[in-house]
């Protein structure tokens, strides 16, 4: 049974509202993806969304993002403490960590990925590059399981697979604008062994046959992952399944766009078009992707291990807690309704 949306009572609908409205802004395949959640499912994702973009936010364009880190894990640990700050995302962020047991650690590992950032590291090989991932997207897919009530060990290892295969496809995607901003998340020994000097790529990032190469394996990664990740679908509940089946098919026609224009980055951003968005939901629409299969018992990821023991170990809402909440979500669903208009980040008066 999905977990209804907690009574803990830290975030209010115009929160809410205002996470929606982020969601809706910051992601349209994200957004997409969420309208085929049923509304207890989609509220909290909804709120996960809203907390991870404005974390993401608050490092990435600070002025000073090392200041930004610190403030984001002083606004971590008062939402831990349930002393949420004024902000509509935080309250909800509460809501999570507290009615739904959402595990500290995860939105630690998160705010570790955004230090890693700002460290500038970078990665000699694939499994350096899954230990990113892990922590910037495996992660969000621990915590998505986690708050639709499931704790298989096996569901949570293919939900991170997910959230791997959605980062490699980001970097591949991504590549020319990482670089310059002088980011670089291709395998150092990939571009080594293409020939490519990676501090001459950053300095003047250009398409090549060479790198051509290198994306491909690097989505070749994300499509293997994308295939156990599937395997892992039917163990969530049956009304979320066309959800996350449809964001792991937007982001996989990622890479498959990508693909088509010759994995030429430099060409401007790949957005996908709208027809190929739809036909790559077809099987999410008409159901046909939702054939039982057995769950892919493979251990997770060695990179991945650490998150999946974390979110099995999350205690699930009791059969009573569970009771006493179903009014909360009704008045939530129909609040949801309504147009709120967004909330700035400022205190609830």
């Amino acid at each position: 049974m999905l977990p209804p949306w907690p009574e803990t009572g830290f975030a209010s609908p115009a929160d809410l509202a205002a996470c929606r409205a982020l969601l809706r802004e910051g992601s349209k395949s994200f957004h997409l993806a969420s309208l085929f959640l049923p509304e207890r499912a989609r509220l909290p994702t909804q709120a996960l969304y809203a907390f991870c973009r404005v974390a993401d936010d608050l490092v990435d364009r600070a002025a000073d993002p090392r200041a930004g880190l610190e403030a984001l894990r002083a606004r971590l640990e008062a939402i831990c403490a349930g002393r949420p700050g004024p902000h509509p995302a935080d309250r909800a962020m509460a809501d999570l960590v507290f009615g739904l047991h959402l595990p500290r650690v995860l939105p630690e590992a998160l705010l570790e990925g955004f230090a890693w950032d700002l460290e500038g590291r970078r990665y000699r090989e694939l499994p350096e590059l899954r230990a990113y991932a892990a922590r910037v997207a495996g992660v969000v897919g621990a915590m998505i399981t986690v708050l639709l009530g499931v704790r298989d060990p096996v569901v949570l290892a293919r939900a991170c697979d997910l959230g791997v295969a959605m980062q490699l496809t980001n970097i591949a995607r991504d590549v020319a604008e990482d670089a310059r901003a002088g980011r670089l998340y291709l395998p150092l020994a990939w571009l080594e062994a293409e020939g490519l000097d990676p501090e001459r790529f950053l300095a003047r990032p250009v398409a090549s046959p060479a790198l051509a190469r290198v994306l491909d394996r690097l989505l070749g990664e994300a499509e293997r992952l994308y295939a156990r990740a599937e395997a892992g679908i039917p163990g969530l509940p049956a009304s979320c399944r066309p959800g996350i089946r449809a964001a792991r098919a937007l982001y996989a026609e990622i890479g498959r766009e990508l693909r088509r224009r010759g994995f030429d980055p430099l060409r401007g951003r790949v957005v996908v078009p709208t027809r190929r968005k739809l036909l790559s939901l077809l099987p999410a629409l008409l159901g046909t992707g939702a054939v039982a299969r057995r769950l892919d018992p493979d251990p997770p990821l060695p990179e991945t291990a650490f998150l999946v023991e974390a979110a099995a170990r999350a205690p699930l809402p009791s059969p009573r807690e569970i009771r006493g909440l179903v009014w909360v979500l009704e008045l939530f669903a129909r609040l949801e309704r309504r147009d709120f208009p967004p909330v700035e980040e400022t205190a609830r008066v």
